[in-house]
């Protein structure tokens, strides 16, 4: 036997065993979480995945569901859906580009109910652009949003979470955060940026002995309106529908995951970061993962 396929045989038997330890380890890590009796901010809860994600708060009896938009009419829609369920709900009128709107609004969320229990950083921009077709405005707001933006909104519930020991702290990163695509050399870093922001502060937690939970969600195409004309060649990345992907998304953070990649086959470009690039590269493209923004369109998003 060649001494190649032993060494090939024993990565296959650690990475086997390092798995089976890491699927035990795991479990017991994990804890249940309910958000009955719990209080629930959704950014971007005025239409799309939020919208989804707050009334499912609603529907798992949250004491109070706060929604953040940049939209008044559709907040205020989305809290009235909310209202009619019997759950208590309210809304704020967010730019979360600005420091001065999320510092504001989130000192009128404490003055009004007090803390966030569970928090779900779910807003997001796209725009599709070729990389000589973005302007610095183009992606200084991508980055703003998707990235700068989870910081200024998290610091301001944090701080309660840790004073009472509890509270969950979920980010709507993307599948794009676990591997480059074209036509989203700024998507993609600014979702690289959020997974990045997620994984460190999870440990930063953990390494103090805080028992606050974080969540980072990896879908691939959710079918809201945002990814419009976006499309997938291949079977196993489908293009995702968004009450599954909130349903999803809910039954993890209840289980007390800490990530949770849509579809799963998604997860295969965390092992492609393991082969030669110019290989990673080739089967990138057998999985037309470069072709699925020929055709986007997107929707336009206020500013």
């Amino acid at each position: 036997m060649s001494k190649l396929l032993r060494a090939a045989r024993n990565i296959t038997f650690s990475a086997g065993a390092l798995g089976a330890a890491g699927v035990w380890y795991r479990k017991r890590a994990e804890r249940q979480m309910s958000l009955r009796g719990q209080t629930v901010l959704v950014t971007g809860a005025g239409s799309g995945l939020g919208r989804l994600l707050a009334l499912g708060a609603a529907q798992r009896s949250a004491s109070h569901v706060v929604v953040w938009d940049i939209d008044p009419d559709a907040a205020a829609a989305t809290v009235e859906h909310i209202q009619s369920l019997g759950i208590d709900a309210s809304y704020d009128v967010v730019d979360l580009a600005s420091d001065e709107s999320v510092d504001a609004a989130g000192h009128a969320v404490r003055q009004r109910i007090g803390g966030i229990d569970f928090l779900i950083n779910n807003a997001g921009v796209v725009t599709g652009k070729l990389f000589l077709d973005q302007n610095h405005e183009d992606v200084e707001y991508t980055f703003q949003v998707n990235a700068l933006a989870l910081y200024r909104v998290t610091r301001q519930f944090l701080p309660n979470m840790l004073t009472n020991n509890f509270g969950s702290v979920t980010v709507i990163a993307s599948a794009a955060s676990l591997t480059g695509v074209a036509r989203q050399t700024d998507y993609a870093a600014s979702k690289w940026a959020a997974h990045g922001f997620t994984e460190s502060l999870r440990a930063e937690l953990r390494h103090h002995g805080r028992r606050i939970h974080t969540l980072s969600v990896h879908p691939f195409y959710v079918s809201t309106g945002m990814f419009a004309g976006a499309s997938s060649p291949n079977p196993l990345l489908p293009i995702l529908e968004p009450s599954d992907v909130a349903q999803r998304i809910f039954r993890a953070l209840e289980a007390g995951k800490r990530q949770l990649v849509l579809p799963p086959a998604a997860a295969l470009a965390n092992w492609l970061k393991i082969l030669p690039i110019s290989l990673a590269d080739q089967l990138r493209d057998v999985m037309g993962i470069n072709s699925t923004m020929d055709h986007f369109t997107g929707r336009a998003t206020p500013r």
